[in-house]
């Protein structure tokens, strides 16, 4: 893959970012850590009151004594960084060229509570598929933006920062690289971000690709809304996905919190970095069994505990749990419903991951989706796939685009 610094950052605006976290920060981490308070231990033997004292002490004890955040630095820096101003907003992102001149552009959006080292992995798979399983025709030069107030990328100032608003800054992005011709492809927040860019269809756009999809039938979204039962006439797969954003709707308690609160829970999590980690493992109830059992020694696909610390660790290092969790409140008082029909007219591509904690039904998906061109039910995978299955999410994005080139 190609790190010409200069190749890419022909426009001014663009300029070069390295990572520089001095060693007064990295040594203050330490000594929060090793300095926690806990609480007791849990009155019950699951996680039904959330992330469990045994997980967090294994965690904070490999965190404070063994982990190196100048290993995930030197990652960061090894790969081209940018910091361009859109909107008003630095915007951090990674740029990688594969080399090749029949490259499909791709631009992939993060969610929460990830950051861009949740796509690092996804990187050398997608500009050399020749060096990974693949054809070298099938390469893309990928793009990996800071969502505004994660990471590197500037804290919005004022309210408005949205998913529409973010959508739009993409397509400034990708037009000021020079991409006349480009896709899109995110999970989580970047499956809004990327929807909402299908839905703006800005010039040269193709199309998209999510790994959760956003189409769960406006009536149906009103069932749950209202504590009713399933409506009658769904399928087995449709009532297992009501069941699930059901459950979601009422029980992720982050998400409830972070709709209505940003402010208050900020407080907390900008001072003790235990309880940021203890926040940000506390997705879903199955995404964290999967990662509490990093702590304890167990492998969970090609995700580590380092992974999930470099992660956290970018959280701490650059304050912004806070102006992360705003991202949910921009959403609520939008009025907008994360699990409503994308309404995306531009070819889309869908791959479900079988321990997503929403697994979409192929009907709800055609019918939000309105030119599907891709779906597909992995083998294996859950919330973070280009985490947990770098490669397969690789293979899947080739397939997925193969026709838009």
């Amino acid at each position: 893959m190609s790190t010409d610094t200069a190749a890419m950052n022909a426009d001014p605006a663009i300029r070069p970012f390295h990572v520089e976290i001095a060693d007064e920060e990295v040594a203050d981490l330490r000594r929060r850590i090793a300095a926690w308070r806990p609480p007791e231990r849990e009155p019950v033997n699951d996680q039904s009151q959330g992330v469990q004292l045994a997980t967090v002490q294994d965690l904070a004890s490999y965190w404070a004594a063994d982990y190196d955040w100048r290993s995930c630095e030197a990652k960061l820096n090894a790969l081209p960084q940018f910091i361009t101003e859109i909107d008003g907003l630095d915007i951090h992102f990674i740029h990688v060229r594969s080399g090749r001149d029949d490259a499909l552009p791709l631009i992939v959006t993060h969610g929460w509570p990830g950051s861009v080292i949740e796509q690092l992995k996804i990187i050398e798979p997608l500009t050399d598929p020749a060096g990974h399983g693949g054809i070298g025709s099938d390469a893309f030069d990928v793009v990996i933006p800071s969502l505004p107030g994660y990471g590197f990328s500037g804290k919005p100032a004022a309210a408005g920062w949205g998913t529409d608003r973010i959508a739009r800054a993409w397509a400034v992005l990708m037009e000021r690289l020079g991409y006349t011709r480009y896709v899109a492809q995110g999970g989580d927040w970047g499956t809004a971000v990327s929807a909402a860019l299908a839905r703006q269809a800005p010039a040269g756009l193709l199309g998209i690709h999510v790994n959760f999809a956003q189409m769960v039938p406006l009536d149906v979204l009103g069932h749950i809304r209202n504590g009713e039962p399933a409506p009658a006439g769904l399928s087995d797969a449709e009532k297992r996905a009501y069941g699930q954003v059901a459950f979601a709707t009422y029980h992720r308690g982050y998400g409830v919190i972070q709709g209505t609160r940003p402010q208050t829970i900020g407080y907390s999590l900008a001072d003790t970095p235990v309880g940021l980690a203890a926040w940000l493992l506390d997705h879903d109830s199955g995404t964290y069994a999967h990662l509490a059992q990093l702590f304890a020694g167990q492998p969970y696909g090609a995700i580590t505990r380092d992974d999930w610390l470099d992660n956290t660790t970018l959280y701490w290092l650059t304050n912004t749990a806070t102006s992360a969790a705003r991202l949910y409140w921009q959403q609520a008082v939008t009025g907008q419903n994360f699990y409503a029909p994308a309404d995306v007219s531009l070819p889309a591509a869908v791959t479900v991951f079988p321990e997503e904690y929403v697994t979409a039904p192929r009907s709800w998906t055609e019918k939000a989706y309105h030119k599907l061109i891709y779906f597909n039910q992995a083998g294996r995978g859950g919330h973070f796939a280009a985490w947990e299955q770098p490669q397969l999410l690789a293979e899947e994005l080739r397939a997925a685009f193969r026709t838009l080139r």
